[in-house]
């Protein structure tokens, strides 16, 4: 990306977060649903990925059926944004009145037990106002931030995160993975977004019926520590409200070498992800390439943004 690029999409940003927070809801709402509406009609590249992808989730989709989830998927996606852009100015009853999540026990039950937990999201609805909604809570978690170019909106976004309450490290640079265990040892929570691998070093794993690759993170910390692997699904419906549910803690194998039990509990991870994934598809922010077929040429890959 050129530097005047870097400087125009670091520009945007700050201007979302500027415009965007001190606009009324309704109006912030309707904006994001319209600029959504936009871009699925130019039929660029980032739509017609989500596409693929949701082709893989219903296979049994016809055309239609997928120009209507997609369209709803980038709603969905754009619904995210003008959230993110507004979350700093809401007070503790909206975030706290924004959320429901089934089964968070699982979660809460760990934790108070003194036990680490680890949950791992999909890229689905809005991941950072669940992280706002716990910590509103009172519960503190560490989480990875990827980096991103130009610097500028990288520090922006660890910004906001931190400003949510957050502990973010970069997921680059090394020492980020003996920190998160250290945070579980202490018997504290991690979330980890874990369904595309950034390394290209993750495990390969069943998903919708082909292979994809998935970050090994979660479930080496999970042995390495203690700590309860659990996944998590996100959604919307057509209230103010996101939703979610806490599936029960992938259980580490008895026996098998650490690279077998990684894969054995990675597969279970992205089992949970297919089932929240195929319950909601059109809240599934997945605009990049995922599935290893799919992987090369890679030159075009669309900029789905930061989440």
């Amino acid at each position: 990306m050129s530097p005047a690029k870097d400087r125009m999409t670091d520009a945007l940003y700050g201007l979302g977060w500027g415009v965007v927070q001190k606009l009324p809801e309704p109006v912030a709402g309707a904006l994001g649903r319209n600029i959504a509406d936009l871009v699925w009609k130019r039929r660029g590249k980032s739509v017609l990925r989500l596409e693929s992808n949701l082709a893989r989730v219903v296979p049994d989709a016809g055309p239609e059926r997928l120009a209507e989830l997609s369209k709803a998927g980038m709603r969905s996606y754009m619904r995210y944004w003008m959230e993110s852009f507004r979350l700093p100015s809401w007070s503790k009853q909206r975030v706290s009145e924004g959320v429901e999540i089934k089964d968070i026990a699982f979660m809460t039950d760990a934790l108070a037990a003194g036990r680490g937990v680890v949950l791992a999201l999909p890229h689905m609805a809005n991941w950072d106002l669940a992280g706002a909604w716990l910590t509103r809570q009172g519960v503190p978690f560490t989480t990875v931030a990827e980096r991103l170019e130009p610097a500028t909106l990288y520090d922006r976004f660890v910004a906001y995160r931190e400003g949510l309450g957050m502990e973010v490290l970069p997921h680059t640079g090394g020492s980020a993975f003996g920190t998160l265990a250290r945070r579980l040892r202490d018997g504290g929570l991690v979330c980890l977004v874990a369904d595309r691998d950034l390394s290209e070093s993750g495990v390969e794993v069943d998903f919708f019926g082909d292979t994809a690759r998935m970050p090994a993170g979660p479930a080496l910390l999970a042995q390495q520590t203690g700590a309860l692997l659990m996944p998590v699904a996100l959604w919307f419906d057509d209230s103010q409200v996101m939703r979610g549910r806490v599936y029960p803690p992938v259980d580490v194998p008895e026996t098998g070498t650490r690279a077998e039990k990684t894969s054995v509990m990675t597969q279970a991870m992205a089992d949970a992800f297919a089932t929240g994934i195929a319950e909601h598809p059109e809240d599934w922010h997945m605009l990049q390439r995922l599935w290893l077929a799919d992987l090369e040429p890679r030159a075009d890959e669309p900029a789905g943004g930061p989440q």
